[in-house]
This record gives C-alpha cells, structure tokens and sequence, in this order.
C-alpha cells in the first residue's frame, strides 16, 4: 500500500476515534480499539494479523507498566487516605509568604505528590486553599491557588515518576523509569514555577474577577469525603517526613539504581531494590503499613480497595492505546514518517506535541492524548536521531493543552473550589495550557543537548 494511503488511514482512525468520543460519546476504550481495528484492516493487515497486533500491544504494553500503574494509583489512594496532602500543604503553606506560596504549591505538587490522582488531589487540596486564599489577596488569593494547584497536579503527572501518564507513555517507548526520573524532573520543576509565573503576571494585570470568577457558595454539608468509616476510631496524624515517606523511599530507590547502572556496577541489591516495579511495591508496602496504623485495618482495605476501582479503567485505556500503537507499527507508518524527519529531532517533538495537544482538546483526557501521540513515534524511534525521552517529553506536555468542558476533573475543579465556569476557565484550563506551552521550548532546547 501506497504511503499516502497509509497516512490516509491513519488520519481517518485517529479522526474517528475523537468523533465517536466526542459526538457520539462513546467510551474512550470502546473508541480506541474500534479505531485500532479499522486502522489494520484498512492498511492491508488483514484479520488475523490486525487481532494478533491489538493483543500483542495490549499485552506488551502491559508488561511493561501494568504493575507499576497498578503500584502507583495504589499509593496515591493510601497517600489520600491518610492525609499526607493535607499534612503537608497546610503547614507548610501557612507559613510561606504570600507571594511564594503559589510557586511552593505548584512545585511541590509536581515533585511530590504525582502519585494522587488528579480528581483526589482537587478533592483534598481544596478546603485548604479556600482557608489561606484570603490570607494570600482578599480578592485574587483563591484565582492564584487554583491556578497554581491546576499547574502543579498536571506537570506531576505527565513529567514525575510515579504519575500514572508518566508510567503509561514512558512504558510505551520503552524509556528507562531512571531516565524518565532524571530528565522528567529536570523539565517539569522549571515547567511549573514559569507557568505560574505567568499565570500570576495576568493575574497582576487584572485577570481574575472575582465577582464573575468565584460562585460565592456556602460550604455543602458533608462536603468532605472521607475514607473513615462512621464505626471506624478516629484517625492519628503522621509527623510530615513519615506521612511523605512512601514516595520519597520508592524515588529514592529508583535514583540509586539509575546512578549505579549509570557506573557500569550490573544487577546487586540496590539495582534489584531500586528496580521500579520493586521500589514502587516497597513504596506500597509502607504506605499500606502507615495507613494500617492511621487508618486501622478496615480504613487501608477500604483505600486499597478505591484504588482498585481506579486502576480497572486506567489499566484497560493504557493497554488499548498500546493496540494502536502495535496496529500503526505494523501498517509500515514508520517508514513514511521516517522520510519526513530527517531535518532533525524538532520535528518529530513538534509533531507528537501538536497531536497529543489536538487529542486532549478533542477528547479530554490526558493519558489518552499523551499515549496515543507517543505510539505513532513508537515503531519509528529505531529509525531516527532522536531519544526516546525527548518523545516521552513532548507527548506529556501536548497533553497538557487545553482542558475544557468536556473533561470531568473540569467540572470536579469548578465545584469544590467553588468557581464559576469563567474561573475555571482560566484557572484550570489557561493555567494548564501555560503549562503546556512554557514546556515545550525547554524540551527543544534539551534536544539540542541530547
């Protein structure tokens, strides 16, 4: 088949797959694969290759980053549990200034809370903003939090080990958890403290309204969502370093054996220890122990037991978008493409990022738009100058770009923070796309290093 018919297909599938998400509101999974199968039979695949790509992706995909999904939406759940966030984020922005408590908050939630899913962090972040946003500016103090927390939670997951884009789209291109640590990291620290910078520059200038931006609402009654049972005993709190301590030992870990693989020393115990799927379960491990102790037994079941919840959907969307990207290696895509990268490594950056942009607007959902940008360039990493992270890089941060109406943590961030839609406009979906565009030209400019 010709390679403009393969780009043709290509086009329509992916086409298709936002149509039926966002006209005909069908499941993102159902979606994807639907898109996947047309994508191999229309290429030329055939029937029994098109199924056997679809569950040779899913399945690879999944061995590479089922578990360690799995581990980190597990921890996140226990870290909610038992209120390191709010452990953390209380005191330590209390005592802040007020014009760096937004850039604290923003960093912090990037380097140190990836693991909590963007929903729960809204959730628990919430009450404690709406407390100190007075204190911060009597009329735009809640406009900058917000913006910084939006900022925050985003570049953790799609930048920060253990976020669970970041393990989906790193998994996907094979780029080591080490390698994702190091240069994840080097990018989204400065990505959030810029893009709040220039959140709060327009809010400076006259951005927030709080007579159109705030719904002013009083506090629902039982608002605060719990994980504690009415029969359950009341909860301890943790000193701050140990509530933290779970995240800190599994990074921790990974660091150590990127350095010591890095030296040439092979496979000893700190390589095994610090393997991810080992230091991402000892993170778990300890978590569950804490939450034991500040939950009792039934409490930490019953988290584990949420986290289960989320992990089906997350595993499942992950897996299907590995299909997509198995069924487009196989269509001979990489070989058209291939042509048309050999300018340089922007090119490709520039591409993944306009796709993964184009699919968040489209669809809404950030490891969607992010794996699927990454798998187009999946089967062509072999055939171009470019490394795998720099790829990893610019699928999170097209998946960044604008946030809307059609994503649930939209209207979740609007409601416990109390916004209007005009608010969230702009403390959400702006704050996200700022994100968004100030990481793109560090990670160009990291290509010119790589």
């Amino acid at each position: 088949m010709s390679g403009a018919l393969v780009v043709t297909h290509t086009a329509i599938a992916l086409g298709g797959i936002v149509g039926l998400i966002t006209l005909a509101r069908v499941t993102p999974v159902i979606a994807v694969v639907a898109g996947t199968l047309y994508l191999g039979l229309a290429s030329g695949l055939g029937f029994e290759a098109t199924v056997d790509a679809v569950a040779r992706g899913f399945g690879d995909l999944m061995a590479e980053v089922g578990l360690l999904i799995g581990f980190g939406v597990l921890l996140g759940s226990l870290l909610s549990a038992t209120g390191a966030l709010q452990r953390a984020l209380g005191p330590m922005l209390r005592m802040l200034t007020p014009r760096r408590t937004p850039y604290v908050l923003s960093g912090s939630l990037t380097a140190f809370f990836p693991a909590i899913y963007p929903e729960v962090m809204f959730v628990l972040a919430a009450p404690v903003l709406r407390e100190l946003a007075p204190r911060i500016d009597p009329r735009s103090g809640l406009g900058r939090l917000a913006g910084a927390l939006t900022i925050g939670e985003a570049v953790g997951l799609v930048f920060v080990v253990p976020g669970t884009a970041t393990l989906a789209i790193s998994g996907l291109l094979g780029v080591p958890l080490g390698t994702v640590l190091l240069y994840g990291t080097a990018v989204a620290i400065p990505t959030a403290l810029l893009a709040t910078s220039a959140y709060l520059l327009l809010i400076r200038y006259g951005m927030w309204k709080p007579a159109t931006d705030q719904a002013w609402a009083e506090t629902p009654a039982g608002e605060q969502v719990s994980t504690q049972a009415d029969d359950d005993p009341p909860p301890r709190h943790l000193p701050l370093p140990l509530a933290c301590a779970p995240v800190l030992l599994a990074l921790v870990l990974i660091g150590a054996a990127a350095v010591v693989d890095a030296m040439g020393a092979g496979w000893g115990v700190i390589s095994f220890l610090g393997s991810p799927v080992v230091a991402l379960f000892l993170g778990l491990c300890l978590a569950y122990a804490l939450a034991w102790r500040v939950l009792s037994r039934r409490g930490a079941t019953r988290a584990l037991n949420e986290g289960f919840d989320q992990c089906g959907s997350i595993l499942i969307l992950t897996g299907v978008s590995g299909s997509l990207a198995a069924v487009s290696g196989e269509t001979g895509l990489e070989d058209v493409l291939a042509g048309a990268f050999t300018a340089g490594a922007a090119v490709p950056i520039l591409l993944v990022w306009l796709v993964a942009a184009v699919l968040h607007v489209a669809v809404g959902s950030v490891s969607v738009a992010g794996i699927t940008a990454a798998g187009i360039l999946a089967p062509l990493l072999g055939q171009l100058q470019i490394d795998p992270v720099l790829v990893f890089l610019a699928a999170g941060s097209g998946a960044m770009f604008l946030p809307h109406v059609n994503s649930n943590a939209f209207w979740l961030f609007q409601t416990v923070l109390r916004l209007s839609t005009p608010g969230t406009l702009k403390a959400h979906s702006l704050a996200m796309t700022l994100a968004s565009v100030t990481s793109l030209p560090l990670i160009l400019l990291l290509a010119l290093i790589l």
